[in-house]
């Protein structure tokens, strides 16, 4: 990262504004971004033909916020279990729970479930290909939609998640960070640097993401590796740092989400209904417990049972 002692640079636009001076059209960035991408692309399960557009869905429902080698354990047993929507549709949604493991932010278990039983009774157990019955599916939002479009079935969407949209600021616009919730302005962006035929633009979204993954990272970027190094409209404008307040990580230990994340454990690795004792257990202070718990039922994510006992949900 340039220091704050270093030289002054000129200006460039707020990310998503504009294209900063000097960095490339849209179009010189696609062959260079493209041929990285066949030679450096990881061979992911999901990547595969065989994944199917389930398999798609399923990854992008587990990778929201969780890295690729926490992933890919769960992603496998999930469908050898569930090979196809109406199978997972079949079980009861804690079951769902049960599966996701550790993986965090189990509400995207929940989510996961009631899409695949949308699927089931709506589009004959298949996901559908259509962009706006994909964004009517439970649990599914605009950059989901667009990823399982584009990536399963080879569509022309602007799919934006946040390392695509580290990707483009930095290379189009001369930032170093994007704002922290996409703009318009970057929607319009994403859109313009499209390639205009659908099989193309399919790939792009796919190495885009890539790009930003293995090498256009959030820290420690590797410069020296990007094809896109010498139309970088950060790069050229010298990296100035961000200028808006510095990112932290999410801390965990001490928090409601780790109070939660034992209290699930235990329902997880139990056969049947937990006694409030065994809760109890997992975390010694009495209120915070109680309110993670509390936020679990209101959650969905356990059933209250007569005589103080929790499952995890059947309906």
């Amino acid at each position: 990262m340039t220091s704050t002692d270093a030289p002054s640079f000129p200006p460039v636009p707020s990310a998503g504004t504009g294209h900063a001076p000097g960095a490339a059209e849209p179009a010189e960035l696609h062959g260079p971004v493209l041929a990285w991408f066949d030679r450096h692309a990881r061979d992911l399960p999901w990547r595969r033909p065989e994944a199917g557009a389930w398999g798609v869905m399923v990854s992008e429902f587990m990778l929201q916020q969780t890295p690729v080698v926490r992933v890919l354990p769960v992603y496998e047993q999930w469908l050898a279990r569930w090979p196809r929507p109406a199978d997972l549709a079949a079980e009861p949604p804690g079951e769902a729970v049960r599966a996701w493991g550790r993986l965090g932010y189990p509400r995207r278990a929940l989510r996961l479930h009631a899409a695949a039983v949308a699927i089931r009774d709506r589009h004959q157990g298949d996901v559908p290909s259509d962009h706006a019955q994909l964004l009517a599916l439970p649990g599914i939002g605009e950059y989901t939609a667009a990823a399982v479009a584009s990536f399963a079935y080879g569509q022309r969407h602007a799919v934006l998640d946040t390392n695509v949209r580290r990707v483009f600021a930095r290379a189009a616009t001369g930032v170093q960070y994007p704002p922290n919730a996409t703009t318009a302005a970057e929607r319009r962006l994403a859109r313009e640097l499209l390639p205009d035929d659908e099989a193309t633009a399919a790939r792009w979204a796919a190495a885009s993401m890539e790009l930003g993954a293995l090498v256009c990272t959030a820290k420690n970027e590797d410069c020296g590796r990007c094809p896109i190094a010498d139309r970088c409209g950060w790069l050229l404008a010298g990296k100035p740092p961000h200028d808006g307040p510095p990112r932290r990580g999410q801390s965990y230990a001490g928090t409601d989400r780790q109070v939660r994340g034992r209290l699930l454990a235990v329902l997880r690795d139990a056969p049947g209904p937990v006694p409030q004792a065994a809760l109890d257990a997992v975390w010694d202070e009495p209120v915070q417990r109680g309110r993670a718990l509390d936020g679990l039922v209101s959650d969905g994510l356990v059933e209250p049972l007569d005589g103080g006992r929790y499952r995890l949900p059947l309906t």
